[in-house]
């Protein structure tokens, strides 16, 4: 345990700059640009005609009490929303973190020296996917929550400059404290299907010797050329095919796409959300992105993310040299 605990710091001091500045480089950015239109509206806005239930409100001053209180329950339920960028730079640092984390031991011979060392190749590879997998989000989800909470206070204190208070049925809104539990219960979810794509870039990067990004993402992309040109020619003399399209969405989406936040949403019944009047429940979101477990494809996924990750393991131990 002390020697995970160790090695888990060591990829963290060793890629901080990705895994913490980046993301807090992001929420700044963020806070600065939308926070500062939030002020800026509330400082220099004008009272802008809006319409409600056909009429014309002269002032968000004249909203309905049940309009403020259903303005607040969306604002309350969908705030994490905002930090939706940030969840676009997770796949991206651990994209090239996993592709990096074997291979440039071997490229500097730096892994002479940690294998002089009392750890093994199985520990030193599943701390690679921890980081990748538990801590870059777990990182990102804190540095979400911070941001997110920044943005909702500064925008409500402009709807407050405007005349319209939302603190109060904001704050008596129970989603506004169970969102954040509700983004860490993604975090297993995550994990299911992301590991296909840390186990094929964790294999190459302990296998390939040069030009790690163009072996990841060549094989695949020459594969499906390759699929489609045999289709064509089969077709010549057949009318059975080989089904490319399906190879395209199992295989190499959920390949090289795992480690996009949400990518289980393609196979989610999203119909549900179709008629919702006042944002997308979390808890029902929820519910329906653990409901895609229940497909078989899902967990071979992740019986070849492990055998990916084993191979990764066997290959770190005869390869020494970049």
């Amino acid at each position: 345990m002390k020697t995970m605990k160790w090695l888990l710091q060591r990829e963290f001091w060793e890629h901080k700059g990705a895994f913490f500045w980046a993301p807090i480089a992001v929420a700044v950015a963020m806070v600065v640009f939308i926070g500062g239109g939030f002020m800026y509206s509330m400082a220099f806005g004008g009272n802008e005609m809006i319409r409600i239930d056909g009429q014309s409100v002269v002032s968000i001053q004249g909203f309905p009490q049940a309009l403020r209180y259903k303005i607040a329950h969306i604002a309350a339920s969908s705030y994490m929303g905002i930090a939706a960028p940030l969840f676009v730079v997770l796949p991206v640092v651990v994209f090239f973190y996993c592709l990096s984390a074997l291979y440039d031991d071997r490229r500097d011979r730096s892994i002479l020296f940690w294998k002089s060392l009392p750890l093994s190749d199985r520990d030193t590879v599943l701390s690679k996917v921890v980081t990748a997998l538990v801590v870059a989000p777990l990182v990102t989800i804190a540095v979400a929550i911070a941001a997110s909470l920044v943005l909702l206070v500064l925008g409500m204190i402009s709807a407050a400059g405007k005349g319209l208070n939302l603190f109060a049925p904001v704050l008596s809104e129970p989603n506004l404290y169970l969102s954040p539990l509700y983004l860490l219960a993604f975090l297993p979810l995550y994990i299911l299907w992301a590991l296909p794509t840390v186990g094929w870039l964790l294999m190459v990067s302990s296998w390939a010797r040069s030009k790690v990004f163009l072996w990841a993402v060549g094989i695949p992309l020459i594969t499906v050329v390759l699929l489609k040109w045999f289709n064509f020619l089969l077709s010549q003399v057949s009318s059975t095919l080989v089904d490319v399209d399906w190879f395209i969405e199992q295989v190499v989406v959920r390949g090289l796409g795992g480690l996009l936040p949400g990518i289980w949403l393609g196979a989610a019944d999203m119909s549900v959300f179709d008629n919702a009047e006042t944002g997308i429940d979390p808890a029902l979101l929820l519910t329906q992105s653990y409901l895609t477990l229940a497909t078989p494809g899902v967990w071979l996924g992740v019986v070849a993310g492990v055998a990916m990750l084993y191979a990764a393991i066997r290959l770190r131990r005869f390869r020494d040299e970049g």
